[in-house]
């Protein structure tokens, strides 16, 4: 079995990812599993940016193939905010204080006018320098409050319209079906075969 590893500290990222990969002999790692990673600095302004230098930080340190993403919201009623700093919208990968900055920015905003797409760029790097990108995006808008108990980060502001539930009410399956993580993940599917193999 050879080891993959996905660039995140996140147990729910982990679990999204090894839930795609679980019919093929492939051990999923996450940066929990190393000790010596340098600190990665995601100061890029675009999500490829940040995904990248992720990746690469990784897979110097490690010598091993990395998946690494980098996701957000995107509000249009806030032009696009928080985008590439929807992690540290509010503090650094505050759930919560993140959670409570966006609805803070909305106040006032109608429910038609919430609308959000939320964005992942996935890098997929090997040492050799072979790479492989690919985006997903879903659409859907933004609560007046926090719904469910299951996913994590903006998960339950998010409204899907084809469950009628905010993705904090999703199971993994269902999410899954529909997350833009899993798009990206479908788009980088048919390629990842090869990529792989080489």
């Amino acid at each position: 079995m050879k080891d993959l590893i996905i660039a995140t500290n996140n147990p729910g990222k982990a679990r999204e990812f090894g839930e795609m990969f679980k019919d093929y002999d492939i051990a999923i790692k996450t940066l929990a599993d190393f000790t010596d990673i340098p600190e990665i600095k995601e100061n890029g302004i675009t999500f490829e940016e940040n995904a990248t230098k992720k990746a690469t930080v990784v897979v110097k340190a490690t010598g091993l193939p990395v998946i690494a993403d980098d996701s957000g919201l995107m509000v249009d009623a806030l032009h696009g905010d928080p985008g590439v700093f929807s992690a540290r919208y509010a503090g650094d990968h505050d759930d919560a204080a993140n959670n409570a900055k966006l609805l803070a920015n909305l106040g006032g905003v109608p429910a038609a006018k919430r609308t959000a797409t939320f964005h992942t760029t996935l890098v997929a790097l090997k040492p050799d320098g072979q790479k492989l990108v690919v985006n997903g995006e879903l659409k859907g808008r933004i609560l007046i409050a926090p719904r469910g108990d299951n996913g994590f980060g903006y998960d339950p502001l998010f409204w899907s319209e084809q469950f009628q539930k905010s993705l904090a009410e999703l199971t993994d399956a269902q999410k899954n079906s529909i997350s833009h993580r899993g798009a990206a993940l479908r788009h980088l599917m048919p390629k990842f075969d090869e990529w792989w193999a080489n």
